[in-house]
């Protein structure tokens, strides 16, 4: 009922950007963060950046003056504009959103299924 759609995902030169999307959808009655997640092959998942729908947004420390999370509450939907990318920046890449669900009086956390960003050197 509640779902995260995720693309824009793909392969890219070191030095070079990338804009991920991700939509929201299904029967929600309001989200409360909307972030995005990343796993390296054989690593943890780390937080990327995440933000609120009060727009206190947190980055993580490696991807600071590099990537900027951005929000289209009408669309429900959150954007990640990758630039001056990384090799090490190669990982899965999850949405993440606490939503509250229509007719539901608490929050819930969802992922994307993830999208693959594959950064040449």
């Amino acid at each position: 009922q509640v779902q995260l759609v995720e693309s824009g995902g793909g392969l890219v030169q070191a030095g070079g950007s990338l804009r991920l999307s991700c939509v929201a959808s299904g029967n929600i009655f309001s989200i409360k963060i909307m972030g995005w997640y990343r796993q390296a092959p054989g690593k943890q998942r780390e937080l990327v950046v995440i933000t609120s729908s009060g727009g206190n947004t947190n980055y993580a420390d490696s991807v600071k003056g590099r990537f900027t999370i951005s929000r289209d509450n009408a669309k429900n939907t959150v954007y990640l504009q990758m630039n001056s990318l990384k090799a090490e920046d190669t990982a899965v890449y999850y949405c993440y959103a606490i939503i509250r669900p229509a007719r539901d009086g608490y929050g819930y956390a969802y992922w994307g299924q993830g999208t693959q960003v594959t950064v040449s050197s």
